[in-house]
């Protein structure tokens, strides 16, 4: 088989024991390209070539009636597709661990996670363009907290900017308010994912830590018992820092390195500036690196703290101690639950208006 960068990884079905219980038999190999796929089967010791399978629906369905182990993968197959290929004999052999596969459920919770984000990051890319705007005319900064609030949008048309300027930023400002609405719409699926999740409410008793970001972390992590140790989480975030060592030296530690889900990392480091901002240990911990290391440096160590604090709290059951349970139990009727009880009465509203014949 031909290993191209990117095209090649070893994937199992979400709780899987591939090798633990007994030796692969039969692995099915893919060399996976856009439109094509060379096969090659590895039974009984012996590799022999499938053929060319069409990377369609169609193909992969006909593919998967020939082979009984693949039937299996089917389900998978749709939900991550081009995803299951590998190299026979090394995982047949143990060699390659087997890469673990989100259910149903993950996968649609991630879908909706990355759809918000990239709405999040548009709506960003789009008002930093008109603070652009601004600062190409030797705007001052605007006096209130928000530009794009109404008191910022009332100051922003008494400013003087030639027309075309003018007429930009007005699309830009409708730019925004079209992705407030569709943030809002994802706001509320997340919601309906997440409302029942026990999970998803345990990380909430964190102190920074919103609906939006525990969804977000839920549906990164997935099943929390592949971690076998918190610092494989924090491996997993990326937060580790950077160790270079040669023979007896001293290690060398540098920054962070970065590997792993960047989303859920952003999330966590956005949940420890606000739990840096209210009363408590987590606080506590963020004024002490702060003291000797920074503000920078602080939130990222603190980042790191959550998801230590998270692996336990997920592989113990348990809430977090700290919380503050006034806060909690008031917090119990909005977060997900307003979010959700928004989307029904949108639901309700909307069969109200359907005429009936």
């Amino acid at each position: 088989m031909r290993r191209e960068r990117g095209s090649v990884g070893v994937a199992s079905p979400a709780g899987s024991r591939l090798f633990e219980e007994e030796p692969m038999r039969r692995v099915i190999g893919m060399d996976i390209h856009r439109t094509f796929a060379e096969v090659v089967v590895w039974e009984d010791g012996q590799l022999r070539h499938h053929g060319r399978v069409d990377m369609t629906r169609s193909g992969l369905e006909g593919f998967g009636r020939s082979c009984d182990e693949w039937m299996r993968l089917s389900s998978k197959l749709r939900a991550t597709p081009w995803q299951w290929c590998g190299f026979c004999r090394p995982i047949a052999s143990g060699f390659l661990p087997a890469v673990w596969v989100p259910d149903e459920r993950t996968e649609r919770l991630r879908r909706f996670v990355t759809r918000r984000n990239q709405v999040v990051r548009h709506r960003t890319r789009v008002k930093n363009e008109v603070h652009g705007f601004l600062q190409a005319h030797l705007v001052p900064k605007c006096p209130h907290a928000d530009l794009f609030n109404r008191r910022g949008r009332a100051w922003l048309e008494r400013q003087v900017l030639p027309d075309d300027e003018r007429a930009a930023i007005a699309r830009h400002i409708r730019e925004i308010d079209r992705l407030a609405e569709d943030l809002a719409d994802l706001d509320r699926e997340i919601a309906r994912e997440a409302v029942d999740d026990v999970q998803v409410r345990r990380l909430q008793t964190i102190t920074g830590v919103n609906a939006i970001v525990a969804s977000g972390i839920i549906a990164a992590v997935g099943d929390i018992r592949r971690f076998r140790e918190p610092q494989k989480l924090v491996s997993y975030f990326g937060l580790n820092p950077r160790v270079r060592q040669s023979g007896l030296g001293l290690a060398q530690y540098g920054r962070i390195s970065k590997h792993g889900r960047s989303h859920a990392r952003a999330m966590l480091v956005e949940a420890a500036w606000a739990a840096a901002k209210a009363p408590g240990p987590l606080r506590a911990f963020f004024l002490r690196i702060r003291n000797k290391r920074g503000h920078q440096v602080a939130a990222v160590a603190l980042a790191r703290k959550l998801a230590v604090l998270i692996w336990h709290l997920l592989t113990k059951e348990q809430d977090y101690f700290w919380a503050r349970r006034r806060w909690w139990r008031q917090s119990r009727g909005s977060s997900l639950s307003r979010l959700a009880r928004r989307a029904s009465a949108v639901s309700v509203a909307a069969v109200r208006l359907t005429p009936t014949t």
